[in-house]
């Protein structure tokens, strides 16, 4: 059949994530609904990057007017990813997706695309698309953003369930793929391929996979939900990947990187937050990792030698 799927499901990697946001003191641990958000968001972002096959970065971004400013989740080729969501205000218990980022209707998603061997001058390939649907209703679930988007990127219809909690975020994808073979030549064949969900194995594929409740993605394994949902298709699976080369928690973060942002703030700058908080400490966002420089070695990052380093500089 022209329909092809995956399924994804984060533990570790996402109970990683929610304990290092958990341990940052300053910040404490994200509310349930933007635990659910950010959950599902890095469910998604694991099937597109799996479904694309794209060598760089995929980055999965959702920003608004609500208390939620920003959500990101990034996943490299090798299935590596992190996560992390920005928040202003409060997040009510029951808040939905358009109460914590689109509450005026101005909220996006964005879907960038950044090429490890991206050319001098090359600008990674970035879509977006509103929280809002063809009448301008907003939309309360991420899913039916990303059906959108992808059905405007890659003009194929396509199924998400996605359902996150604090022990697994999981996403079922469903894809309607391009006729092959003998039959594109023929004119009805054609004609059928330029009606979108047209075909009626997707059709049929496509219902069942809606069917799939929030509970079962969570709890099931993979083999069970399969049975449950398409016991009477015939299926060819693929070896799951897992382990070093599945799904799995990683921060592009170092001493190094945070020294260049310093830099690039410019001496004054970095003399001036010297002078009010006797050093400089800068915290990543995605894995929690604090980056310390006291004058001595902000200092050095001024001048054509290496960075001294003491056993506190850097701290996780």
């Amino acid at each position: 059949m022209p329909v092809r799927g995956m399924l994804v499901r984060l533990t570790d990697a996402w109970q990683e994530t929610l304990a290092r946001r958990a341990a940052n003191t300053t910040t404490g641990a994200y509310p349930a609904p933007v635990r659910q958000l950010l959950g599902e968001m890095a469910a998604a972002g694991v099937l597109m990057q799996g479904n694309i096959k794209f060598n760089g970065a995929l980055i999965l971004q959702i920003f608004g007017d609500g208390p939620v400013k920003v959500g990101v989740v990034e996943v490299q080729p090798d299935l590596s990813l992190r996560a992390t969501c920005t928040q202003q205000g409060e997040v009510a218990d029951d808040a939905t997706l358009s109460q914590m980022v689109n509450v005026n209707n101005q909220g996006r998603c964005a879907i960038t695309l950044d090429p490890k061997d991206r050319l001098p001058g090359q600008q990674p390939y970035q879509g977006v698309v509103p929280l809002f649907g063809d009448q301008g209703e907003k939309l309360e679930n991420i899913s039916e953003v990303l059906e959108h988007y992808m059905l405007q990127s890659e003009q194929l219809d396509t199924v998400l369930v996605l359902a996150a909690d604090d022990q697994v975020a999981a996403g079922l994808l469903i894809q309607r793929l391009p006729m092959e073979g003998e039959g594109n030549l023929a004119a009805d064949s054609v004609a059928r391929e330029a009606m979108l969900g047209r075909s009626e194995d997707f059709s049929r594929i496509a219902i069942l996979a809606k069917s799939l409740k929030r509970e079962e993605l969570l709890t099931l394994d993979a083999e069970t939900v399969l049975h449950r949902l398409f016991w009477e298709e015939p299926l060819a699976r693929f070896e799951p990947l897992a382990g070093e080369t599945g799904p799995r928690f990683a921060c592009s973060c170092s001493l190094e990187r945070v020294g260049q942002m310093i830099r690039s703030l410019g001496v004054a700058e970095a003399e001036s937050i010297i002078a009010e908080q006797g050093q400089i400490e800068v915290a990543c966002e995605f894995c929690g990792a604090q980056y310390r420089f006291d004058p001595v070695d902000a200092a050095g990052l001024f001048i054509d030698k290496p960075l001294p380093l003491d056993p506190g500089t850097s701290m996780h």
